[in-house]
């Protein structure tokens, strides 16, 4: 780790000294999470097109979206390389914290890896069962949390938003919450990036959101003054949560309308697990009901026209999820995508609100 040597030197340098504090190096990860993805998003989608790594589009979709067929999918690699690289450089790999984040944010995005390539392989929509990718998002979830918290004391109490001593301890039942959790941010995430810059967004925000949040939980003054759980080595969770919302600008560079590659459920599944994650982790599992709210309606609505088409055999919408439904209603497809964006921001405003209303 590059800021461990580089600290060392401050007995002698002290303009090194600096690297000592989260904060600096929250900064100094983001910009070099930027830079890599931005600078290496050419040639990254330009392999992508000599692979012939193309999106294929679902034969019910609507029709504006026939056109992005064969754009290059997976850029969701790109984003994940420009995370983990700044965690060699700039973050501290001994936190057990980090590692439970990053070990479900690559196998998360080792199952998307699996699910794009059977997609562009056979050039449809189905991808990987969804059986056994459920199957395996629950037991890598499972697995992290289990030893999170029987190796460094990962809290099992619930705490509730905006209600200030009102908490529940699960005990071992919080495992398959926090497993609920994760899988579902994930999966709604997922199902969220299907117009161009729609999801990444929405994730840059929460992520930044849970960079705050994990700073001010690591740190015990701050946790104690907004009486809010402390959780020892969360802070170093902040330079990696900026490493997210760095990459994902970075990739937004490219992703933006109209899409030069898209991310593929390598990103998105990746991404969405590390949402489930931080929530899990810094105790705001609730919290992302709040923060992730564009991704639960984007759920809901699928979840609901599924089980009304079942049930009665009608529609609710005019196609799940939910900005298709905005599409065909006749709304520009740019409009959808920055509504959307608004929403986001107002969520994660109404979300810190936490901090100080508990």
């Amino acid at each position: 780790m590059l800021y461990q040597w580089l600290f060392s030197l401050s007995e002698d340098f002290s303009f090194f000294n600096v690297f000592r504090y989260i904060t600096f190096r929250t900064f100094i990860a983001f910009f070099t999470a930027f830079l890599m993805c931005w600078a290496f998003g050419p040639m990254f989608i330009r392999r992508l097109v000599r692979k012939q790594m193309g999106q294929s589009i679902r034969e019910d979709g609507p029709e504006s979206h026939k056109k992005k067929a064969g754009t290059p999918t997976m850029g969701g690699g790109l984003i994940l390389a420009s995370i983990m690289a700044p965690c060699l450089l700039w973050i501290d790999l001994g936190n057990a914290l980090v590692w439970g984040a990053i070990i479900v944010t690559l196998s998360f995005g080792a199952i998307g890896y699996i699910d794009d390539s059977l997609k562009v392989l056979k050039k449809n929509h189905k991808g990987l069962s969804g059986k056994i990718r459920l199957l395996l998002e629950f037991l890598i979830s499972g697995v992290t949390i289990f030893f999170l918290m029987e190796y460094h004391n990962l809290s099992s109490v619930l705490t509730i938003p905006f209600f200030k001593n009102v908490a529940f301890d699960l005990g071992w039942a919080y495992i398959p919450f926090g497993c609920l959790v994760i899988v579902g941010a994930a999966n709604a995430v997922n199902l969220t990036d299907g117009l161009d810059g729609l999801a990444i967004v929405p994730v840059i925000i929460s992520a930044g959101t849970f960079a705050l949040f994990a700073y001010v939980a690591g740190h015990f003054e701050i946790a104690e003054y907004l009486q809010i759980p402390f959780i020892k080595g969360s802070g170093e969770l902040a330079p990696l949560a900026a490493c997210v919302v760095a990459a994902g600008l970075g990739f937004l560079w490219y992703n933006t309308y109209p899409a030069q590659v898209f991310m593929g459920d390598v990103g998105s599944l990746s991404l969405g697990g590390f949402l489930g994650v931080m929530a899990v982790i810094t105790k705001n599992e609730l919290v992302l009901l709040v923060l992730g709210g564009v991704f639960v309606v984007e759920a809901l609505s699928v979840i609901t026209q599924v089980a009304s088409f079942k049930l009665t055999g009608k529609r609710v919408f005019r196609m799940a999820p939910i900005h298709h439904h905005f599409e065909l209603k006749g709304l520009d497809e740019t409009k959808i995508i920055v509504r959307f964006w608004i929403i986001s921001i107002l969520l994660a405003v109404l979300s810190l609100a936490t901090l100080k209303l508990r």
